[in-house]
């Protein structure tokens, strides 16, 4: 079974074709940068491109960084504001001419880390955090999905996401000790509010975890996502899958 991922971050849209039986990439990711807010029109011509680049004809998977709310995209943080309202399904159904599957980004990067990542066989409360541009997450009770915003959780008078997104550490010049710390206290919110007893933490700068998790202390056990920055694209066609 195979269906195209796309990842559509603050900066960049990602995508490749996915082996969702294995979760395996099978082809080399293609990725469009995005300096400027695309409209929804200029994303799904993004989006096209991306389906053209692998001549693709199946199953699309689309992971938005959005409240998903059935077809609709509720929330666009880090993205263009007419996405807010917009009809995503129809959108890029339309544009691409193929089935297309929408999901939040983070609960897409949950999805393949449940599966096939650092949370498979696990079957307690895992809390998964994807530190890009914005922050992302999703929480999985034994298994089952339970989409949620917790980078817009308020932290000392602005939400979380502008404290902690991994944007940040780079764009103030944050030390990883620093941006660790940062990091450590506003896990540490999470902890008190969900009681996890797995903490997945996601995006690119995952597979540079050993710079910042020992200035991180958890009750729960703590671990770099195995998909790294590619568990958004790898969910996002598992999610088109199971919507055939």
């Amino acid at each position: 079974m195979k269906a195209l991922g796309i990842d559509i971050g603050g900066s960049a849209l990602k995508g490749a074709p996915v082996d969702t039986n294995t979760g395996k990439l099978l082809a080399e990711r293609f990725r469009i940068e995005t300096p400027e807010r695309l409209t929804p029109a200029q994303m799904a011509k993004a989006v096209v491109d991306i389906a053209e680049h692998f001549q693709w004809r199946g199953p699309i998977g689309i992971g938005f960084p959005g409240v998903i709310f059935g077809p609709k995209i509720l929330t666009s943080s880090n993205l263009h504001k007419d996405f807010i309202g917009c009809d995503g399904d129809k959108l890029f159904t339309k544009a691409t001419g193929l089935p297309v599957g929408l999901i939040n980004d983070a609960a897409a990067a949950g999805f393949a880390e449940m599966r096939f990542g650092a949370g498979r066989g696990f079957a307690g409360k895992a809390l998964l955090l994807t530190l890009g541009t914005g922050v992302g997450s999703a929480l999985f009770y034994r298994g089952t999905l339970i989409p949620c915003e917790l980078g817009h959780l308020p932290m000392k008078g602005k939400s979380a996401e502008k404290r902690v997104a991994a944007s940040v550490k780079e764009g103030k010049d944050l030390s990883w000790e620093k941006w660790g710390h940062r990091l450590n206290e506003y896990i540490a919110i999470l902890e008190k509010i969900i009681w996890p007893e797995l903490i997945i933490i996601g995006g690119g700068v995952s597979a540079k975890h050993e710079k910042f998790f020992k200035y991180i202390k958890t009750r729960a056990k703590l671990v770099p996502a195995e998909f790294f920055n590619e568990s958004g694209i790898v969910g996002a066609a598992l999610n088109a899958e199971e919507q055939r």
